[in-house]
């Protein structure tokens, strides 16, 4: 009996720990979920604008526009940025807090280089049990700082603004930090769109080849998917039609590959007030003109001064063959394009005349080595 007893004493104390442990684990995750809602948004199409700071002076304030989002209330946002924000706001979760021997160091740390990070949001004053919601307002919903990577590259840290505790955020499955995506540089949120026009809304393309007015060329549309098209030299061309509309299909996704702010200004002028290579003009329906115009790019250039001489002689050698400078009518920014994106667009009228012949690369074998079949 007395065996039976204990034995029954050890069962019941062993159900009690376990017990006290799920009751502590559960409160500790409890305690975990109510801190990662300070620095997550579960409906992150309530969100109406985000504001990011940093500790160089650099302020961003995205704020949404009806289907679009807007950069300092200047310039359109790059929607996959903004879209990617959304994701990682939506899927940040707290991995753990930061020990208290750390914290300190961390927070002291965070002083001096963190993002201060601002979501505003459209919210019910009054909500009856997530089902009853009513009187709408915005309302800065979360404020916290954006800290950098953990030592084991794993998570983040993150600070609510008021708050003495330091967490590790992280999005499951990805490795890495996410502090890069809360930037506060304005021109890393800016779009990179040139061209985003739909081809019944082009009323005329030119392009301008720098000492070649023979391949330079202007198309007009005459009607829906009818177009003339006339070298600058006068002579008209007697155009391939799938080549012309495949080109006037190609302006509705048009971009830059970077902005390039951090140039010298005599520099810059320098290459600007150099001979262009090619000028492409779009004139919408609307009467909207939008222009880019092309500088050659030179490898290592801000290294060498090359020399005319050296242009002269080395061009093939020292140009870089998949990047271009360009200068852009809207706002007079300078910026890099691939050649990859446009150099479908910047061929030549030759390009489009029924006489023209693709040129096959031929191909000459030195030697013949037999390969024997297994």
């Amino acid at each position: 009996m007395k065996k039976k007893n204990i034995i029954s004493i050890v069962i019941v104390a062993a159900l009690v720990i376990i017990a006290g442990i799920l009751i502590g684990n559960n409160s500790y995750l409890s305690s975990l979920r109510d801190e990662a809602s300070d620095y997550t948004v579960s409906d992150t199409a309530s969100i109406t604008k985000l504001f990011f700071a940093d500790k160089s002076g650099n302020e961003v304030l995205l704020q949404r526009e009806g289907k679009i989002w807007r950069v300092n209330d200047e310039y359109n946002a790059n929607i996959g940025m903004v879209n990617e924000m959304l994701y990682t706001l939506n899927r940040m979760r707290i991995k753990m807090p930061v020990s208290v021997k750390k914290s300190d160091n961390i927070v002291t740390r965070m002083a001096s280089t963190n993002t201060k990070v601002e979501v505003y949001q459209m919210l019910p004053r009054i909500n009856l049990f997530n089902k009853i919601k009513l009187f709408y307002h915005e309302k800065r919903s979360k404020v916290f700082y954006i800290g950098d990577i953990t030592q084991d590259n794993q998570g983040t840290y993150v600070l609510k603004e008021g708050g003495d505790k330091v967490y590790v955020a992280h999005i499951p499955g990805l490795r890495g930090s996410i502090s890069p995506r809360f930037t506060a540089n304005p021109t890393d949120w800016r779009d990179h769109h040139i061209f985003a026009e739909k081809m019944d809304d082009i009323q005329s393309l030119k392009l301008e080849i720098n000492g070649d007015t023979h391949n330079s060329f202007i198309i007009n549309t005459i009607n829906r998917a009818q177009y003339e098209m006339d070298r600058l030299d006068g002579e008209k061309v007697d155009f391939n039609d799938n080549k012309v509309l495949t080109l006037m299909m190609s302006f509705k996704d048009v971009r830059f590959e970077a902005f390039i702010y951090d140039i010298d200004p005599a520099r810059r002028d320098s290459i600007i007030n150099s001979p262009f290579q090619e000028r492409l003009t779009l004139t919408t329906k609307e009467g909207n003109v939008i222009s880019v115009t092309t500088f050659r790019l030179f490898n290592n250039s801000d290294i060498y001064d090359y020399s005319e001489e050296d242009i002269e002689k080395y061009e093939d050698m020292i140009k870089d063959p998949d990047h271009k400078y360009a200068l852009l009518s809207e706002g007079n920014e300078f910026v890099l394009i691939q050649d990859f994106v446009f150099g479908k667009l910047l061929k030549p009228a030759d390009f489009y005349s029924k006489d023209y012949k693709d040129e096959i690369p031929q191909v000459y074998y030195q030697e013949l080595e037999t390969v024997e079949s297994r």
